[in-house]
């Protein structure tokens, strides 16, 4: 097999698989059934667009998206604007996916040990600090991920064996419903799905990984990584959706933060709650440490400083993080709804990171002979405008 096909794209994969993602799709089954199978979809397919340009920009250009756009932008107060809105965006994203990051592994802890779930986010808030703070993160990563790893398989087991209604699973997937009650959902699904953040690793990553090769060479070797890392990631958040929705949707049993694991119950029986929490802890603990780590790495690159995490503005950043993501945990009354809340933040925030990615693929100054093409350019538009348009709506009805 050749390793050189495989790189970044699984960054991608390991955002799908975060608490996050196993509690907002989790809420989306047990509440909605599957009604929103087809909003999963079309988060799958925004995630490969936009990735896909992502990656393309750092492997042609040789250069990150922030870097890119500090370098075509002339006008410096034009810059300057443009910088503090894209370092808002990255801090505002990345602190509110660090509340559900903490709070998801606050729900898997509590499970195990019993504290409160405001009692377990501090804990994972000071865990988080010290694997970042002395570098132990890397000794217990593959542990880590092994956990998560059996978490996943878990599901798609129970998938495959559980009793799902094929007519109802193809109405979700083929007829798309939007309502008030639902709209929420939507947003957390993108959100959850499409990590505003990522957009920064992937031509972050993607610039080393495939430099020695040609552009058109790495170009195959990065869209076959990011198609089956986002394939992977949408089939697992899928088995969760339908799990979910079998286990709790029109049923007299509403979804908690004590019962979530159940879905699991028909390979687990009464271990599936504990078995769950130790999965869901494990993703909390990875992603608390990474999303710190992805916005230190998207700051200092849109400001033009040394990407160093032994400098001090580097660990200002991973520091603050998750300072706002422990506090807001722990304040929270309400876990499974504050992870919901901050993975619809990132919708919110996304048409800002996709409209400066949108600009910067299509400048042949930058992209040269592989700037976006007509068909490339067709669906970001409407990705855009579709993002904007559920955001605008949402605001709106909260004035």
């Amino acid at each position: 097999m050749n390793m050189k096909r495989f790189g970044p794209g699984m960054l991608v994969a390991a955002a799908f698989i975060g608490p996050g993602t196993v509690t907002t799709a989790s809420i989306a089954g047990a509440n909605f059934g599957f009604v929103l199978i087809w909003a999963l979809l079309l988060s799958c397919i925004i995630t490969f667009v936009l990735q896909e340009m992502s990656s393309r920009l750092g492997i042609v250009s040789g250069l990150g998206l922030s870097e890119s756009l500090n370098q075509s932008i002339q006008n410096s107060t034009t810059k300057l604007c443009l910088m503090g809105l894209v370092v808002a965006a990255i801090g505002a994203g990345n602190a509110a996916f660090e509340v559900g990051n903490i709070t998801g592994a606050a729900i898997g802890l509590n499970q195990i040990i019993g504290l409160s779930v405001p009692e377990c986010s501090v804990f994972i808030g000071i865990i988080a600090f010290i694997l970042l703070g002395t570098n132990a993160f890397k000794l217990i990563e593959p542990l880590l991920t092994a956990l998560v790893i059996l978490m996943s398989l878990l599901f798609l087991v129970t998938m495959m064996i559980i009793d799902i209604d094929l007519q109802e699973f193809m109405n979700g997937l083929m007829n798309p419903k939007i309502s008030s009650e639902s709209l929420i959902m939507i947003m957390a699904l993108i959100g959850t799905t499409v990590v505003p953040y990522n957009l920064f690793l992937h031509a972050h990553f993607s610039k080393q990984k495939w430099k020695e090769l040609e552009p058109s060479k790495a170009l195959k070797y990065s869209r076959v990584d990011t198609a089956v890392a986002i394939s992977l990631g949408g089939l697992i958040t899928l088995a969760i959706m339908s799990t979910s929705a079998v286990a709790f949707f029109g049923s007299a049993v509403n979804i908690s933060a004590n019962n979530i694991g159940e879905q699991l119950n028909p390979i687990l029986g009464s271990y599936s709650n504990y078995i769950f929490s130790f999965g869901l802890f494990a993703a909390g603990v990875t992603s608390a440490v990474t999303a710190p780590l992805a916005a230190s790495i998207a700051v200092t690159e849109a400001l033009g400083w040394e990407n160093d995490p032994s400098q001090k503005k580097f660990k200002v950043i991973w520091i603050s993080i998750i300072s706002v993501g422990t506090l807001f945990a722990f304040l929270g009354t309400k876990p499974l709804e504050a992870i919901l809340f901050a993975q619809a933040t990132n919708a919110l925030l996304l048409p800002i990171i996709a409209i400066f990615l949108f600009y910067i693929v299509n400048k042949t100054q930058v992209m040269g002979s592989y700037a976006n093409g007509f068909w490339v350019n067709f669906l970001a538009v409407i990705i855009i405008i579709s993002i904007l348009s559920l955001s605008g709506y949402k605001v709106s009805t909260l004035i």
